[in-house]
């Protein structure tokens, strides 16, 4: 058998528990590989079926159908399944950054001379990164929901709205059952990454 490193083992040197892990191996990645392709298949059915939904009501009613961007319910007739295909979308930021937190720098040298330093640790926190390296998108994005009327303030803010990119953008399905009670319960089904 060929060893991690590519070399060839003799099947008789190997230990009986090596050669057992990497039966279960084999075997459960065969099952996982074809689960995976029946999930894509279901998501590529499940995508089509509300998408011919979608362009028959759009036609019933003389509509035309636009991008990806609407979540969408439906329901069965009686309510008791739900199916939400919601549209993810992820950003992330240009230089317009950097510009942003230098006229923020400019601002809160300007409004906070001989104030105190806790207003400026709260905005620079905005901008320090995790431990993956990234900056906090929702922090960022909460700043331009602060009303303060400052020219620096409002050009700062316009850099952060320049500096967005859309990156990506990710359906995803998921599938309810109402239970006794009324209480929706999701049907569990990991097939995002699919």
């Amino acid at each position: 058998m060929e060893d991690a490193q590519g070399r060839l083992v003799s099947v008789s040197s190997i230990k009986p528990e090596h050669l057992i892990e990497d039966g279960v191996v084999r075997a459960l990645m065969t099952l996982a590989l074809g689960l995976s392709e029946e999930i894509a298949q279901f998501r590529a059915h499940a995508t089509a079926e509300v998408s011919a939904h979608l362009d028959l009501l759009a036609e019933k009613y003389g509509a035309k159908r636009g991008g990806k961007k609407g979540n969408v319910t439906l329901k069965s007739f009686d309510g008791s399944l739900k199916v939400e295909l919601a549209i993810g979308e992820t950003i992330t930021f240009g230089p317009e950054l950097e510009t942003a937190k230098a006229l923020l720098d400019q601002y809160l040298d300007e409004v906070s001379a001989g104030a105190d330093e806790g207003l400026r640790r709260i905005v620079m926190e905005t901008f320090s990164v995790n431990k993956a390296g990234k900056i906090d998108q929702n922090r960022i994005l909460a700043l331009r929901r602060i009303e303060i009327d400052h020219p620096l303030w409002a050009r700062a803010m316009d850099a952060i709205g320049d500096a967005i990119r859309p990156a990506m953008s990710r359906e995803y399905f998921r599938f309810y059952r109402r239970q006794p009670g009324g209480r929706y319960e999701g049907v569990p089904l990991a097939i995002t990454d699919v």
